[in-house]
């Protein structure tokens, strides 16, 4: 599993709540529309699956991979819940 931070500028209201409902589905954390995403290389290949079909040619979408030695503060805990489910 590799931490990723994602970061969305979508022009569209309606493709923004689409986006962020996918985004936040496999979100750790995060705060509007940056969010950090724990995937396995399988999960990014469906996230990316599921995320190209919403998007347009004006939208922006910056997934960054977060190297272990990265400076990160806090800690969050691992959420457990079913794909598909937004915790707010």
């Amino acid at each position: 599993m590799k931490s990723y931070l994602v970061a969305y500028d979508i022009l569209s209201d309606k493709r923004a709540f689409k986006v962020r409902k996918l985004v936040y589905s496999y979100a750790l954390s995060g705060q509007k529309s940056a969010l950090e995403l724990l995937l396995s290389r399988q999960d990014l290949k469906e996230f990316l699956k599921q995320l190209k079909p919403l998007l347009s040619d004006e939208d922006r979408v910056n997934i960054i991979e977060v190297h272990e030695d990265a400076m990160v503060f806090g800690k969050v805990d691992i959420l457990s819940y079913d794909k598909g489910v937004i915790i707010i």
